[in-house]
């Protein structure tokens, strides 16, 4: 998970890590089982405040992985929502899904529109990796808040490593919104209208927007590496052409962090 998590993702990415700082080690493994490890990724990250905002906001780039001894981690994008394959059947691998978005106010867009609060956003998602080089995912959230609508994102990537010391990925992402969720973001009603200044629309539901996304995560010692993504994405449809994006905010949409990792458990040394 990283992207689309504002202050809330920070809490929930720590009750996992929370759990496994508790369990006894032998809790989910036999005695002769390699040792778990277990790494944290944690720094800040760039994204913007609200869909089709042209304003960044500051959040934390958060990622938390377990792999036992001598595996290495299996592969997660940089931009992923919070959540873990609960079931793993082959080259395919199903799970739940969750992010947020952060609250949008009148003075944060810069005109009278209709307040849109914290979106909490909880679904699923399903993946396939192709070959170990090549990965499709897809999800879909409900947002729960906010925006209340649905939600969701197809990607691929193309994955090279070695092992743990390194890893480069990169592919393309296309995002999607139903009627209510572009209605919140970028739809402007008569009486929103008359108060703000902008145009009336209506903008139907359908692709969002399209980008693609790198990501790096390089190893310095057993314990300690670094990680960093950027991502851009460009608004097209009928969010691309809301007065909301075209006078208040902008099509481009680039999202950045950098962190540091830390890998502790199983055979690591000090």
């Amino acid at each position: 998970m990283t992207r689309r998590s504002r202050s809330l993702a920070f809490l929930f990415s720590t009750m996992p890590l929370a759990f496994f700082a508790s369990a006894p080690a032998h809790a989910s493994q036999d005695d002769d089982a390699p040792a778990k490890r277990t790494r944290i990724i944690l720094g800040p990250q760039l994204s913007p405040s609200w869909p089709g905002s042209e304003d960044l906001s500051v959040g934390p780039y958060v990622d938390l992985s377990r792999s036992p001894e001598g595996v290495p981690f299996e592969f997660e994008a940089p931009d992923e929502s919070f959540g873990s394959p609960l079931v793993h059947s082959g080259k395919f691998a199903f799970g739940p899904a969750f992010g947020f978005i952060g609250k949008r106010t009148a003075a944060d867009v810069g005109a009278d529109l209709p307040k849109v609060g914290l979106s909490i956003e909880a679904g699923g998602f399903a993946q396939v990796s192709l070959t170990p080089s090549f990965r499709v995912r897809i999800e879909g959230r409900k947002g729960l808040s906010g925006h209340k609508g649905w939600v969701g994102e197809a990607s691929a990537d193309y994955i090279t490593r070695d092992g743990d010391d390194w890893l480069f990925s990169i592919g393309p992402r296309v995002t999607f919104g139903d009627d209510r969720y572009h209605r919140a973001y970028f739809g402007v009603t008569p009486a929103a209208a008359a108060t703000s200044g902008l145009a009336a629309y209506d903008p139907k539901g359908g692709v969002q927007s399209v980008g693609v996304t790198a990501g790096y995560l390089r190893q310095l010692s057993k314990r300690w590496g670094v990680a960093l993504y950027g991502r851009y994405d460009r608004l097209v449809g009928d969010a691309a052409d809301s007065p909301v994006t075209r006078e208040l905010g902008t099509r481009s949409q680039p999202s950045v962090g950098v962190a540091l990792s830390y890998t502790f458990g199983g055979g690591t040394k000090q």
